[in-house]
């Protein structure tokens, strides 16, 4: 297999991009946005093609709000990448997403890990504080039974840098996670104590029947949702689950991740699914019923729309993807968001261009 080129004019241009991204700040990140847009519009065919039956100009491309949003679902039909002359390894990581029996997965090609690695790193000690002061307590079946999750990529990663001797995952073992809080409970040594769970998972243990008094000598402890029921129960509203929870565990409050196969930044909320944006991850609102049209934040409105991501991480893939999901902006907080629910139907909504 032939070496990809790494001195090319392009692989110069990536080079310096991901330095960027690196360093990345809220005042810089609209204008390296468009240079990442103009990167992945030369260099990636399908961004390129789906710009192009849009008939869009990339010279006319301004501000955030002209750049055309990919849909999601590009990811279950095309191989979404940059081409080979700028990757830095011949044989990318693929994160492939849970999806339902008989479905097509979207399929995310990682060809530089240590990217995502220290983007995913910087975002949370930014909002939580340095990973080597947590034990880290992963209660994700429904992403375990997978070898190609990004998220369990994540969290693993996560528990390499934070050391800590009781840090693991818990398949269906609650009476094991159960167990070990009980232990940091009863010796605390002063870490604070992530238990980052899917939905579905942490509801079955919060209802399990167990008397969880004793997680109140646990004042370190960040209880962390994200991924939803995977079809394992009824979907709820966020507000139902983290009332349950909150009145099971006796939480304070319900942190939330919000992530995705297809997206290398995340976005964390400490409370109320209020979540804010990252260093690398922006969020725009669409309007539900033209794709192509973004809504402005407004400061006393709560709007509401389809949420497009701007993910600078995205580098070696697409930086600018149309979600299936429903999200608010908050008035008079910029920038925060909520996530309220997903398009009914989304397989078949926005722009289905190329998906044949």
């Amino acid at each position: 297999m032939n070496k990809p080129i790494l001195n090319s004019p392009a692989a110069e241009t990536r080079r310096v991009l991901r330095e960027r991204i690196l360093r990345a700040n809220a005042a810089g990140f609209e204008a390296l946005a468009l240079d990442v847009f103009r990167y992945q519009v030369v260099h990636n065919p399908v961004y390129r093609r789906y710009v192009g039956y849009l008939s869009i100009r990339p010279e006319q491309v301004t501000d955030l709000h002209r750049v055309p949003f990919m849909p999601i679902s590009f990811f279950r039909h095309h191989a979404v990448r940059t081409q080979a002359e700028v990757h830095p390894l011949e044989t990318p990581l693929v994160f492939a997403s849970s999806g339902t029996t008989g479905s097509e997965t979207s399929r995310h090609h990682v060809p530089d890990e240590a990217l995502y690695d220290a983007v995913s790193q910087r975002i949370f000690e930014e909002t939580y504080g340095p990973l080597v002061n947590f034990h880290i307590l992963a209660l994700l079946p429904s992403y375990l039974e997978r070898n190609n999750s990004s998220l369990v990529y994540m969290v693993r990663r996560f528990i390499e840098k934070a050391a800590s001797p009781v840090s693991g995952f818990f398949l269906n073992n609650t009476d094991d996670l159960t167990a070990t809080l009980r232990r940091l409970a009863e010796a605390p040594d002063g870490r604070k104590i992530l238990l980052i769970g899917v939905t579905f998972g942490l509801l079955d243990w919060a209802e399990s029947g167990t008397d969880f008094a004793f997680l109140r000598n646990l004042p370190n402890l960040i209880v962390m949702e994200t991924g939803g029921m995977k079809g394992r129960r009824r979907e709820l509203l966020r507000e139902e689950v983290h009332a349950i929870l909150t009145g099971r565990l006796g939480a304070p409050q319900i942190h939330s991740e919000y992530g995705m196969t297809e997206l290398l930044s995340q976005a964390y909320s400490s409370g109320e699914g209020i979540f804010r944006p990252s260093a690398t991850l922006r969020v725009l609102l669409r309007d539900v019923n033209d794709p192509f049209h973004l809504l402005r934040p407004e400061s006393t409105t709560r709007l509401t729309g389809g949420i497009n991501v701007v993910d600078l991480a995205n580098l070696d893939s697409c930086s600018f993807i149309e979600t299936q999901d429903l999200g608010q902006f908050i008035p008079d907080q910029p920038d925060a968001f909520r996530v309220i629910g997903r398009f009914d139907n989304s397989d078949i909504r926005g722009c289905n261009l190329m998906i044949e």
